[in-house]
């Protein structure tokens, strides 16, 4: 009898999200026996004594299983066991809150409505700035590297968005998250299957809570498994999956000072908060790959600004599209990360407009060579921390 080896799909579209496929995937039971550091599996999720996990191979080999093949989720228990350590960076975010208050700023939000919560991009970077002992007492943490290398290698980076969800603040919208997860189906399907599947091995997410969350304070909604669906970056907009997220997803209460970590291609969502007094604090970690760049420093702004003229005479003698689009890819910023999202935030949509967005605007409206330099510096001076 011959057999036929299952060929791996190239291109992933919307006609290929079933949700009879993605249901059977994440309504398994994680076994306990898979994660034996584990002191128990909550809701589906590993949960981790943090005083009691070595940094060892087999442990950072079990983290991998849970993130990758398991339920994509795992919860360390007093990751940061000093209260006081907590204490000092909450005291630092709350002070960031009150500045960016008091300058009138409004912070925007990828998934939820814009004034809703309290958001501070890059709370990292201010943080250091703001209290350099705060930082490195905090940043310090064994949880924080033990994941971050196990998932991610040695050499990663870590960025931090501190989220406050006050009483009465809607849930997010569920999604998948950076990188594919912030761009519009129809882009999405333009990268290859094996970009879809690529994309959570280049980012690590975690929360450390910086309060008690009781399930009422909404904290984040998962859909442990879903992960693992290879077209769940187009699956997770279409309405009967965002249905089935509502009626199926696990909510975990955290105590101030745990964190959890997750894959980024989990199905997830920041919950209602339904208490009284609860201000929801929690710092949102984003923890980068080394690889995630290019090998030489190319000043593309200064590039896209010299080939644009040529576009402009090329376009007006009967260049083709395609031809146009070659030569802007290869000249500006196809991406429009990373940025800072105080000065350069989503813009009708998750992600602001990248330098290539901005020539094909420039072409279509005409813009004379100067007007898009000055554009394309404009947006250089938004993107700089």
């Amino acid at each position: 009898m011959s057999f036929t080896p299952v060929t791996p799909r190239t291109w992933l579209s919307e006609q290929d999200c079933d949700l009879d496929a993605f249901r059977a995937l994440v309504e398994q039971a994680t076994d306990p026996a898979d994660y034996p550091h584990a002191f128990a599996v909550e809701r589906n999720v590993p949960v981790y004594d943090a005083g009691l996990l070595e940094g060892d191979r087999v442990v950072q080999a079990e983290l991998v299983r849970a993130l990758a093949d398991g339920p994509g989720i795992v919860v360390f228990r007093g990751a940061f066991p000093d209260p006081e350590v907590v204490d000092r960076a909450t005291a630092v975010f709350e002070a960031l809150i009150a500045e960016q208050r008091a300058s009138g700023a409004t912070a925007g939000d990828h998934f939820a409505e814009p004034g809703a919560n309290d958001r501070v991009w890059n709370a990292l970077e201010k943080t250091a700035r703001y209290d350099a002992e705060v930082f490195a007492d905090y940043y310090a943490n064994d949880v924080l590297a033990l994941v971050s290398t196990a998932w991610l290698g040695p050499g990663y980076q870590v960025t931090s968005q501190l989220n406050v969800v006050n009483p009465g603040a809607a849930a997010q919208t569920v999604h998948r998250d950076y990188h594919l997860g912030f761009l519009p189906n129809e882009v999405a399907a333009a990268y290859p299957a094996q970009v879809h599947r690529l994309s959570p091995a280049l980012t690590l997410q975690g929360a450390v809570a910086h309060c008690d969350m009781p399930v009422e304070s909404g904290p984040t909604m998962y859909l442990p498994h879903s992960q693992k669906y290879e077209p769940g970056y187009l699956a997770w907009r279409l309405p009967e999956f965002r249905a089935y997220f509502e009626a199926r997803y696990v909510q975990l209460p955290l105590a101030k000072g745990d964190a959890v970590f997750f894959n980024p291609a989990l199905f997830h969502a920041a919950g209602t908060n339904r208490s009284a007094d609860v201000r929801r604090m929690a710092n949102l970690l984003q923890v980068s790959s080394a690889f995630g760049r290019a090998m030489e420093t190319v000043d593309r702004e200064a590039v896209a600004g010299a080939v644009y003229p040529v576009l402009l005479e090329r376009r007006a003698r009967g260049a083709d599209q395609a031809w146009l689009e070659n030569v802007i890819a290869a000249s500006a910023e196809g991406y429009p990360f990373p940025t800072n999202l105080d000065s350069d935030p989503p813009a009708g949509g998750l992600a602001p407009p990248s330098q290539a967005d901005l020539v094909r605007r420039a072409l279509r409206e005409g813009w004379t060579p100067e007007v898009l330099r000055a554009e394309l510096r404009a947006g250089g001076e938004r993107r700089e921390s």
